[in-house]
C-alpha cells in the first residue's frame, strides 16, 4: 500500500475510491448551492426519505430504538417519526455541505430564535473558556457556526475519518465558517491551550466511544456508553460547561438554546465526572422528546452495554 507522509507518520494514500467519493461530493455540493438554502434543504429531505423507504438503509436500527425510545408510539407512529427523521437528516447533511461560504449575516439571520445567550457572555466573561457539549441533535454543524459568527472563537473536536481527502475537505469547510478543528487524538494537547485562551471548545458527546473516555449512563432508560471527555475538561480546568443546540423550526429556520450544566464537587473525581456526563445526557434526552424527528437515530446508540444489563434494557 503505498503511503504519503504526514509529519513524522504517514497515512494511506487515497484510494480510487476515495477519490470517486470525494469528487462526488464537491460536485454534488456545488450543484446543491445554486439551488439556495430552502431548495437544497428540501432536495435532501427527499433523497433522504428514499433512504428510508424503499430503499431501507439502517431502517430496522431506527425503528427499534424510536419504538424503544418511546414504547408509548404505535407501529404506525414509529414508522411515520423514522420517516420524518431520516427527513431531518437529509436536511441536516445538505445544509451542512452548502454552509461554507454563506455570509455571516445569513447564518444570523437563519436563527429565529435564541435562548440563553447570557449564559455564553456569562462564562467567557470568567476568562477559563467554555466546554460547550451538544448531541447529533438538529443541525450540530450550523450551531457552530452560528457560535462563530456570534464572534465567540471555536474550536470542534472531531474524529478523523478514513477518506483523508474527505476528511480535509471537511476541515477545510469548517475553517471557512470560522471554527478551528482539534481532531480527538490531539484533544488532551489541543484543547487546554484553548481553554486557556478562553475559546469555546465544542464537542459532541452522545456517540458511544471505546476505552476509557467514556462510562455508562441511562439513555432513554438504556444504559448507553458516553464520552466523558467534556467533564473530564471541566473539572480539570475549571471551565463553565453548556449545552447547546441548534434544533430546526416549522420556518426552515432554527433556534439556537444555551442551558449551563450545573457542576457539583464531592470531592471524589471520578464521581463528579459521572454525574456531569448524566446532567448532560439527560438534558440532551429532554431535547430530543420535544425534537424526536430531528435526532440521529440511525446511529446504534446502544451498541455497547455492560455485561451485566438486564435482558429489557439490551440494544433493542
Amino acid at each position: 500500500m503505498s503511503t504519503v507522509p504526514n509529519g513524522s507518520a504517514t497515512i494511506p494514500a487515497p484510494t480510487f475510491s476515495h477519490r470517486l467519493e470525494y469528487l462526488a461530493t464537491r460536485s454534488a455540493v456545488a450543484g446543491l448551492r445554486l439551488l439556495g438554502w430552502r431548495s437544497a434543504s428540501w432536495v435532501g429531505a427527499k433523497l433522504a426519505r428514499l433512504a428510508y423507504k424503499p430503499i431501507g438503509i439502517r431502517a430496522g436500527v431506527v425503528e427499534r430504538q424510536i419504538a424503544a425510545a418511546f414504547p408509548h408510539l404505535s407501529p404506525s407512529e414509529v414508522r411515520d417519526l423514522s420517516a420524518r427523521s431520516y427527513e431531518s437528516l437529509g436536511r441536516t447533511s445538505i445544509e451542512t455541505a452548502i454552509l461554507p461560504g454563506t455570509p455571516r449575516e445569513a447564518i444570523l439571520e437563519r436563527v429565529e430564535r435564541v435562548e440563553g445567550w447570557h449564559h455564553v457572555e456569562a462564562a467567557l466573561a470568567k476568562g477559563r473558556g467554555i466546554i460547550a457539549v451538544t448531541g447529533h441533535l438538529g443541525n450540530w454543524e450550523f450551531a457552530g457556526a452560528y457560535v462563530a459568527a456570534r464572534g465567540v472563537p471555536i474550536d470542534a473536536v472531531t474524529r478523523g475519518a478514513a477518506n483523508k481527502l474527505f476528511e480535509a475537505y471537511i476541515t477545510q469547510t469548517r475553517r471557512r465558517i470560522g471554527m478551528e478543528v482539534i481532531h480527538d487524538k490531539d484533544a488532551v494537547r489541543k484543547a487546554p491551550r484553548a481553554l486557556r485562551d478562553n475559546h469555546l471548545v465544542a464537542l459532541v458527546a452522545d456517540h458511544d466511544a471505546l476505552g476509557l473516555a467514556s462510562t455508562f449512563v441511562p439513555f432513554f432508560g438504556r444504559p448507553a456508553k458516553t464520552p466523558r471527555g467534556p467533564a473530564v475538561f471541566a473539572l480539570r480546568f475549571d471551565s463553565p460547561v453548556l449545552f447547546m443546540t441548534g434544533v430546526r423550526q416549522p420556518s426552515g429556520k432554527y433556534a439556537f438554546i444555551v442551558k449551563p450544566v450545573e457542576v457539583e464537587l464531592t470531592g471524589d473525581r471520578d464521581v463528579d465526572v459521572d454525574a456531569i456526563v448524566l446532567r448532560y445526557t439527560q438534558m440532551l434526552e429532554d431535547m430530543i422528546r420535544e425534537y424526536p424527528e430531528q435526532y440521529f437515530w440511525q446511529h446504534r446508540r446502544w451498541r455497547r452495554q455492560p455485561p451485566d444489563t438486564p435482558p429489557h434494557l439490551r440494544e433493542p
